[in-house]
């Protein structure tokens, strides 16, 4: 199969899968009356609507997964369609709830990005941003699928990633690790105030990393 004949089903499993996630959502922001996520007051929620959460949310990391070991060869290029899923994915979910509901208004706006294993806390601008390096970086590596001669970026390259990614979690999770043991009342009534957007533009620097080094060696080629 040609790199488009896998690439075209991968985008379209991810948008649709977009759509699943989305409509969810909504369903359950509507019912906890929180299409907003950023209240000052906490959602009073069932503990095990949480914990059923983060159970669909580690499946949802599963089915990702799943798809780009089905459609690479090498585990360079099942890394790759699993970016590009996971970046498709991220960028249509929000895409979809605005279509959907009118959120986010901006992307500015608050929202919880992932519950596992504390509450990410970010503007919407800034897992968009990650998913578009993910999209960009899963496209290349994915164009490079052949088993005698796999596109790998340098192992500095992913030691850059590597760190560039601790920043961007601690910037996501700083407010709730000030708060860990204080209990999950305390954790679940976090609402940062000011998002450290400097030290994540530096995050996002670093995990661009392999994707220079993934293109510097493709046009070597």
């Amino acid at each position: 199969m040609s790199f488009r004949s896998r690439w075209v089903p991968v985008a379209a499993y991810a948008v649709a899968m977009a759509f699943v996630e989305s409509a969810v959502v909504l369903y359950l922001r509507t019912l906890a009356n929180r299409l907003d996520p950023f209240r000052i007051t906490p959602a009073d929620v069932p503990a095990w609507v949480l914990q059923t959460e983060i159970a669909r949310e580690a499946a949802t990391l599963a089915m990702l997964a799943a798809v780009g070991w089905l459609a690479g060869q090498t585990w360079i290029s099942r890394s790759g369609y699993f970016l590009l899923a996971f970046g498709i994915w991220d960028i249509f979910y929000y895409a979809f709830l605005w279509v959907l509901a009118g959120w986010p208004r901006s992307p500015t706006d608050w929202d919880v990005l992932f519950l596992i294993p504390l509450p990410w806390w970010g503007p919407v601008w800034a897992p968009v941003s990650i998913a578009v390096l993910m999209v960009l970086g899963g496209t290349l590596l994915g164009s490079a699928d052949r088993q005698e001669e796999p596109l790998r970026p340098g192992r500095w390259a992913w030691s850059l990633a590597g760190g560039g990614m601790i920043l961007a979690l601690y910037c996501f999770m700083a407010d709730t690790l000030q708060v860990l043991g204080a209990g999950e009342e305390a954790i679940r009534a976090v609402r940062p105030t000011w998002f450290n957007w400097p030290l994540f533009l530096v995050a996002l620097l670093l995990m661009a990393a392999p994707i220079l080094d993934a293109w510097r060696r493709k046009r070597n080629r």
